[in-house]
């Protein structure tokens, strides 16, 4: 796991599906965020492989995350979450969510909410993040919050 002076500031949220996920991913685009600085993280079907294929390009893979099963994963915050040991195959969102900023409840949350079919949508923009937070609030992102800041933790 990165020290806290190597953490990327990561805002998220989860919305209720994959329709509401686009509708979010697209209003980021809108302000300026682009694809590279998005994540997604959700059950895997094949709608939300289309959302990844559609909002972020390439591909869409597929990890185990544990207390969700497989999942569709991508983006720089799956690589925080999981650092060195796997963790989200062994440990899941909640267990691992400090590692990139945020207390174990909204772990627990964001775990909850895409356990239930929620699509978890994350941007790593420190300078934006504030901007990340009001759009996801807008499009229907629930439960979103910015990660601690770097040197914070």
């Amino acid at each position: 796991m990165a020290d806290n002076a190597d953490r990327s500031c990561f805002t998220v949220g989860v919305f209720q599906d994959v329709a509401w996920a686009e509708r979010g991913i697209d209003a980021l685009k809108r302000h300026g965020f682009s694809a590279e600085t998005m994540s997604v993280i959700a059950r895997h079907s094949e709608d939300v492989a289309g959302l990844v294929e559609r909002a972020l390009g390439g591909d869409s893979p597929t990890v185990e995350v544990s207390g969700l099963g497989a999942a569709i994963a991508r983006g720089s915050l799956v690589g925080a979450l999981q650092g060195n040991d796997d963790g989200l195959g062994t440990s899941g969102i909640a267990a691992t969510v400090s590692r990139a900023g945020f207390q174990a409840h909204d772990g627990f949350i964001f775990e909850t909410l895409t356990a239930r079919g929620g699509v978890l949508v994350g941007i790593e923009s420190e300078p934006l993040a504030a901007d990340a937070l009001t759009v996801l609030h807008a499009y229907g992102g629930g439960n979103a919050a910015i990660g601690a800041w770097t040197g914070r933790v």
